[in-house]
């Protein structure tokens, strides 16, 4: 399972599996916290959950993120990463996952920003102290599909299909007509989500990536934790002698009985991952032929 994980973060463009992922993490670790000790998953979600109060909020500015990755109750995380999960193979498939995740970060800080703004400066609204939930961000991607293109459809049960620009429109005015209700400050959260997701796409139709900042970010932490090779294999044509080079020519002929002539992208990897691990002088002669016939292929 761990080795499912890493490859599920090492695998390129898998930014919504790698969403869904984090947010379930999250919700068993902190239940697991909460079987052995009550005191303790309320420190931890003091540190995740997004406080209402503006001098709490001042202290802890990194929930207006994290709490959109945090859950408690199982059917609500489980509703949230169905709509992720269907409406953000959309975002990830014609926008990439780069635009995905800054989506739903966007999304997440919008939501709890409203949260927060209403919190205190309407004080006559039935909210709590705090809040959690991937809601807010969710919302911004369902918003954004349906932005993007609103006429493609899904088929629902029982009903058949659907456009998606309806579907949004259904999830806004519930949060909408909810607002009354006890959980004012979650429905705010949805709303601001989705008012980023709709200002998300026509920015972008503009052409402004309103997340681009945080693609900046994200790449430079990425940066951190890449791997550095620990030498450079290049190869140069360079004169020798002729004995030298009939030397070379016999030595040729005996690897190129093992080594392909033409090894594939993954067997490059392989090698170049292993001279980043051990050097170059850890390689075998054919792993060291197949490095060659590579580069006289480039």
């Amino acid at each position: 399972m761990l080795n499912d994980l890493k490859n599920a973060f090492r695998k390129p463009n898998n930014a919504l599996a790698q969403i869904i992922i984090i947010n379930v993490i999250v919700w068993i670790a902190v239940n697991m916290i909460f079987l052995f000790s009550k005191p303790a998953a309320a420190t931890v979600g003091k540190y995740l959950m997004v406080p209402g109060p503006l001098s709490e909020l001042l202290y802890r500015p990194w929930t207006l993120v994290t709490y959109g990755f945090t859950h408690t109750d199982f059917m609500h995380i489980f509703w949230n990463m169905i709509a992720l999960y269907w409406f953000g193979m959309l975002i990830a498939e014609y926008l990439n996952s780069k635009r995905l995740i800054s989506l739903y970060v966007l999304g997440a800080i919008a939501g709890s920003l409203a949260y927060v703004l209403i919190y205190n400066f309407y004080p006559g609204a039935k909210m709590g102290w705090s809040m959690l939930g991937a809601s807010g961000a969710v919302y911004a991607v369902v918003v954004g599909a349906a932005t993007l293109m609103p006429n493609y459809s899904f088929h629902l049960f029982f009903i058949g299909p659907v456009r998606i620009k309806y579907i949004a429109a259904v999830f806004v005015l519930v949060s909408l007509f909810s607002l009354r209700g006890g959980n004012a400050g979650g429905q705010l959260a949805h709303l601001g989500g989705a008012m980023m997701g709709y200002l998300f796409i026509i920015a972008l139709n503009k052409g402004t990536d309103l997340g681009g900042w945080l693609h900046y970010i994200l790449d430079g932490i990425k940066g951190l934790f890449r791997k550095k090779s620990k030498m450079k294999v290049t190869y140069r044509k360079s004169k020798v002698t002729a004995n030298a080079g009939n030397e070379y020519a016999r030595a040729n002929r005996r690897t190129m009985n093992n080594a392909n002539v033409t090894p594939d992208q993954a067997e490059i990897d392989a090698i170049l991952d292993k001279i980043s691990e051990s050097g170059y002088e850890s390689l075998s002669k054919e792993e060291k032929q197949r490095l060659f016939n590579a580069s006289n292929e480039k």
